[in-house]
């Protein structure tokens, strides 16, 4: 009776020594290590070569869809068009040979550099770069020819332009980082690189301005990214959730924006942002809570309209926060604080309600919260229309039916439309989810509940950090100068000082007087 033998499987130390290897000699089994790491995947294109009789075989190797295939065509073209006789009229024969003279004559400085082992000839080739492997060479030439199908540059979808750049970030990192690059024209624009995700290596960075960020947020920053241990980093919102310091709190610590005129300003003041390949969403730190109130139109407009819209959005944030719950607490406990003709017109509509104001307002703002959200996730041609027509139809006849009142109609409908004036979406989120928590308290406690809510979200406001920076900041702690652009905007030429987030030596602004440029220590 024959045995069978059975190949033992490969441990997962014995693959993690397999990628790290060097490469061999032999181009077939370089190009065996290939395939069988990509798993025969059907985007990998293998190009074989033969230049010259009796010469070595060449290879190119590259993914399809990563690259951009002219790209690609070009630089094998120009790889493979050297001469067969160097300059001192020798054949090139030998693959060291062929291997000097494509790598230091026939490429473009700069274009090819080295790849060695297994593992650094992966991250090459699944970042859209071209490798040329030549028989009996243990280095392979690598290109940077990476491309593809990407989205172009348009407008912005979730944070409207209107006044400014009408250009947004695309998912391509490169890309994203050269629109940052065109308004801020200055060498201590640095980006640091980095590679996160054990499975999906992302590709991400950090940038700054040298001389302008505060050196203990970025080193606090870089240490908060080096700790991360995960498989996989898929979006920006991964990173915002493994590095915010408040991570069970309902209010966000870290901003996000598609807009590069929005980052170019944050830069400017001091921040830092994070790039992730793949995202169009660029994530700022440093944050303060008066940031998520506060759109980059804020500065292209007269000071005096931005204070006044500026105000306004504090205004609609109380509203949506707290007007459903104020008229509850007013219905049930506070009666006495109502008008005596307006209580009487509120009792006469409550007459026929089989409910009471809790429930009708739970009801109310369920509902309009389901229309809300599925106005976002139907298509955009039918999306308003169902929203609109789901408001209208049920509203009415949620009236007409006795179910809840026109008045508690006409609450939740304005707390919903002022919870639209929130420029930053996830801000938008956190207000929605503690207003259910608000009218709750109110249902049982009234004024007095909401009071005491009130003062521990302030106190819980106040304990919060981005980056070692107070999230209140700067009225708690309170810093008079810094006044000037938090819940107003003053004229630019009065915004001398940067937020003090920054370092003591780089906090004051440059401005332009008659046409030169000089530096001010005015306050």
């Amino acid at each position: 009776m024959a045995t069978r033998t059975t190949k033992p499987k490969k441990s997962q130390t014995e693959d993690s020594n397999n990628q790290s290897s060097p490469l061999t000699e032999n181009l077939d089994d370089n190009l065996q290590h290939i395939r069988e790491g990509l798993g025969n995947s059907l985007d990998l294109i293998i190009r074989y070569f033969q230049t010259i009789d009796d010469a070595p075989r060449i290879a190119a190797v590259y993914m399809d869809g990563l690259t951009d295939k002219e790209i690609v065509n070009e630089f094998i073209s120009h790889a493979m068009s050297f001469q067969t006789v160097n300059e001192e009229g020798q054949k090139l024969t030998t693959s060291l040979d062929i291997y000097k003279y494509m790598k230091e004559k026939a490429l473009n400085p700069g274009k090819g550099k080295s790849v060695t082992t297994i593992s650094e000839l992966f991250e090459a080739l699944l970042s859209g770069n071209t490798l040329i492997l030549i028989e009996d060479m243990a280095e392979a030439i690598c290109g940077n020819t990476s491309g593809g199908e990407v989205r172009p540059v348009s407008e912005a979808s979730t944070q409207v332009s209107i006044r400014g750049s009408k250009e947004s970030f695309t998912e391509t990192i490169g890309v994203n980082i050269s629109l940052v690059r065109r308004k801020i024209k200055n060498p201590n624009l640095w980006v640091e690189p980095m590679t996160l995700g054990a499975v999906t290596q992302t590709s991400m960075a950090i940038m700054y301005i040298h001389g302008i960020v505060n050196e203990d947020n970025l080193q606090n920053l870089r240490e908060k990214l080096q700790e991360i241990r995960v498989d996989s980093i898929l979006e920006s919102g991964y990173i915002e959730q493994l590095i915010e310091e408040g991570g069970y709190s309902p209010f966000p610590t870290l901003y996000n924006t598609e807009r590069p005129d929005s980052v170019a300003g944050n830069l400017l003041d001091g921040r830092i942002a994070i790039f992730v390949d793949g995202t169009p969403f660029v994530l700022i730190a440093p944050t303060t809570f008066f940031m998520f109130f506060h759109t980059v139109e804020d500065y292209y407009q007269r000071f005096d309209i931005s204070t006044l819209i500026r105000l306004l959005r504090f205004l609609c944030l109380l509203i949506s926060m707290f007007g459903p719950a104020i008229f509850v607490a007013a219905l049930n406990f506070h009666q006495e604080m109502i008008p005596t003709p307006l209580l009487i017109n509120l009792a006469s509509q409550r007459e026929g309600v089989p409910f009471p104001a809790f429930v009708e307002a739970l009801m109310m703002e369920v509902t309009f919260e389901i229309i809300r959200e599925a106005g976002i996730r139907l298509p955009s041609t039918i999306g308003q229309t169902v929203s609109i027509i789901g408001g209208l139809v049920l509203g009415q006849a949620a009236v007409q039916a006795g179910i809840v009142s026109p008045a508690m109609v006409i609450v939740v409908s304005l707390t919903g439309i002022s919870s639209f004036t929130t420029p930053a979406f996830n801000m938008a989120l956190s207000v929605r989810l503690l207003r259910f928590v608000i009218v709750f308290v109110a249902a049982f406690m009234g004024l007095y509940g909401i009071a005491i809510l009130a003062l521990i979200l302030i106190a819980h406001l106040c304990s919060l950090r981005s980056l070692g920076v107070p999230y209140m900041s700067p009225i708690a702690p309170f810093a008079l100068k810094a006044q000037k652009d938090t819940l107003i905007r003053s004229p630019i030429h009065f915004m001398k000082i940067r937020p003090r987030l920054n370092n003591d030596n780089s906090n004051v602004r440059k401005k332009v007087v008659k046409g030169k440029r000089v530096n001010t220590n005015e306050s």
